[in-house]
């Protein structure tokens, strides 16, 4: 299968990285001018993923929309921004094949023996490899792909594990979601691998809402390890993952999809393991030290104090990492009344 990705950064690359190991014809596409381009440009690696002789690197977007399938890997809130990019350039496709297909008329009539050439195609079916929720909208990631590409058909990618971990051989296990059955299982069939097992999954709205609500625990979790407070962790992921599936049940979505790959089977690579954007992000803030990478959970906090609103549910976590980075609340105080609230059942 022909499959480029849009988003050269560490995730992304390892993707495309993955599936060229799998067999599948890859690019990885990129604006030239950015930082991870650049390198990959320059030097063939990131300092973690190294291009092999069969990936590609693509620079123009009309370009990476020529294939079967693109994997989109970027900031969440960018997205839409994004797909605005890929309507454009459908625009410019189409009106290229128009004038190709006059062009091909006419030489039917004035060289009929000659060989005709076809403008170059573009995919309708794209792969989400991200975690998020809109936070003006409080969509999630597909549903912001159907509000701006209705005619697109679309999957999402989740689960634990990071680049690192995988150019050591250490295999995961991940799911590919959709509203489309046959996409899902197509691209699960042609996806496995010797380093990732994938799953079914069954419920988008849980998977979707697991996997992004998961870096804002992990932005926690970060937070105790700078307070030198992490035998926390345990209560903390034990009840993230209770309110998390309140927040998915209130959506519409399958509340034990909490306790699946999707959240609770990230945790050990979002609360724990040192290659934690989040988890690194939370740690670094109440230390009061600058951190520059993308943590996607600063975002989705914000859309989730939003959903929570609208649909009336109570995420103490969450609601405490909103008001630390939103609002400017002392964190150890945030922190301590959340292990200090009102007596209650554990499972009410």
């Amino acid at each position: 299968m022909k499959i480029n990705v849009i988003g050269c950064g560490r995730w992304g690359s390892c993707i495309a990285w993955h599936l060229d190991r799998t067999g599948h014809e890859v690019g990885l596409y990129g604006p030239a001018d950015t930082p991870d381009m650049q390198r990959f440009t320059e030097t063939g690696t990131n300092g973690i993923i190294t291009l092999t002789p069969s990936m590609r690197l693509i620079y123009d977007l009309d370009e990476c929309l020529d294939a079967e399938a693109v994997v989109i890997s970027i900031n969440s809130q960018g997205l839409r921004s994004l797909c605005a990019e890929i309507k454009q350039s459908w625009e410019r496709t189409s009106a290229k094949s128009q004038q190709v297909v006059m062009s091909d008329r006419l030489s039917e009539v004035r060289h009929p023996n000659e060989v005709q050439t076809s403008a170059a195609g573009h995919t309708d079916t794209f792969i989400l490899c991200m975690k998020g929720i809109e936070i003006e909208t409080g969509m999630r990631l597909t549903e912001v792909m159907a509000d701006c590409l209705p005619e697109a058909k679309t999957a999402v990618w989740i689960g634990p594990g990071h680049p690192q971990e995988f150019v050591r051989g250490v295999p995961n296990c991940m799911v590919i979601d959709s509203a489309d059955d046959g996409l899902k299982r197509r691209l699960v069939d042609s996806f496995n691998g010797e380093l990732i097992r994938f799953y079914y999954g069954d419920d988008l709205i849980g998977n979707e809402i697991g996997a992004a609500a998961k870096n804002v625990i992990g932005i926690a979790a970060g937070m105790l390890d700078g307070f030198d407070i992490s035998s926390l962790k345990g209560p903390l992921m034990s009840r993230g993952t209770h309110e998390v599936a309140r927040l998915i049940k209130a959506l519409g979505g399958n509340e034990l999809s909490a306790y699946g790959l999707c959240h609770l089977g990230d945790y050990e690579a979002t609360v724990f393991s040192k290659y934690s954007h989040n988890r690194q992000f939370g740690e670094s803030f109440v230390r009061g030290e600058k951190y520059t990478a993308l943590a996607e959970g600063y975002y989705t906090c914000a859309a989730i104090r939003n959903l929570c609103k609208k649909y009336d549910v109570d995420m103490p976590i969450c609601r405490a990492v909103y008001e630390i980075l939103y609002e400017g609340r002392d964190p150890h105080d945030a922190l301590n009344r959340l292990f200090t609230r009102s007596v209650k059942t554990e499972l009410e």
